[in-house]
């Protein structure tokens, strides 16, 4: 893989993933506005004011998964297929321990903001809602990421030039998704 990619290098590989994100992110903003997201919105106090957080740690979390995979590749000390080595093995856990704890966080930071302007919330019912959206968006986003980055790699294609919208439409898809599945099974469970 050559060391400098011009202008239309990056272009050429970067617009295709942009142009799927958009469609992606129209058909987020579809999931947040339909008549099911809008009832689990209104019977959860606080999932409005978590959404932001919850979608942009997806991004920051995962982005720096897609970061140290892209760079390992770069300087050869990962391989482009899966086999769990240490730096790989290493990268992964790191990456969904901190998915997890930001979720959890996200939680615990917002019951305290309702508790703070007097407004009701269920502890419990939303650390159940960010577990249940957080695992499910680490495994997802975990295996995606490997994949498009490993198998793009393989294709000529520079990791940093696609992993950006990769990383961000699926946070955003499967972020509001997930959080509308954590919302039907904790209240199954509660």
């Amino acid at each position: 893989m050559p060391g400098h990619d011009t202008a239309r290098d990056v272009y050429r590989q970067a617009l295709p993933v942009i142009l799927v994100s958009l469609v992606a992110g129209l058909f987020s903003g579809t999931i947040l506005g339909s008549e099911t997201m809008r009832a689990g919105i209104s019977e959860v106090p606080g999932l409005l004011l978590l959404l932001p957080a919850f979608l942009a740690t997806r991004g920051g979390v995962y982005g720096s998964l897609g970061a140290r995979l892209s760079t390992g590749l770069h300087q050869g000390l990962i391989e482009p297929r899966f086999r769990l080595d240490r730096r790989l093995t290493n990268a992964i856990l790191a990456s969904f321990i901190n998915g997890m704890t930001v979720s959890v966080f996200i939680a615990v930071i917002t019951f305290l903001w309702l508790r703070l302007f007097g407004n009701a919330g269920n502890l419990l019912e939303l650390v159940g809602i960010m577990v249940v959206a957080g695992f499910l968006s680490a495994v997802l986003m975990i295996s995606v990421l490997i994949a498009v980055i490993f198998v793009g790699y393989r294709r000529g294609l520079d990791p940093d030039n696609v992993i950006g919208p990769v990383v961000t439409t699926l946070g955003d898809v499967f972020g509001i998704f997930f959080l509308l599945v954590g919302i039907y099974v904790v209240g199954a469970v509660l």
